[in-house]
């Protein structure tokens, strides 16, 4: 389990930000990933924070994701371990007050994610 945690600081003019806490003071930053649709985006700075262990998470939305519907943003640990650390989602179009698209959606992420996890430990003790 990892000790790094994300915090939402704000999202505005198409650019998603955030605080990553708890990282490992190499100097490095975070091993970091962003998956949208399952697979990587581009468009993901990482920045020095102001205190020890800290780093500034910038997302660029991609104009591809801007689209009726829900779009679902999953924020992982890198590397072979996977791990979420935080969502985000985008609702556009026709949405109702109790909508459960963006649930859903974080639902469906989040199980491609242990699938691929699975998958991966059981080629590594086969």
């Amino acid at each position: 389990m990892s000790d790094l945690t994300v915090t939402k600081i704000r999202f505005r003019n198409g650019t998603w930000e955030g605080v990553i806490q708890n990282a490992a003071d190499t100097g490095l930053p975070p091993d970091i990933q962003v998956l949208f649709q399952d697979q990587p985006l581009e468009g993901v700075s990482i920045t020095e924070g102001n205190a020890s262990g800290e780093w500034n998470l910038h997302i660029t939305i991609p104009t591809e994701a801007i689209a009726d519907g829900v779009q679902t943003f999953v924020i992982t640990e890198g590397g072979s371990a996977g791990q979420k650390l935080e969502s985000f989602s985008l609702i556009a179009g026709e949405a109702t007050v109790d909508d459960m698209r963006a649930e859903i959606e974080l639902l469906r992420a989040e199980l491609d994610m242990l699938k691929r996890a699975f998958r991966r430990h059981c080629l590594e003790t086969s």
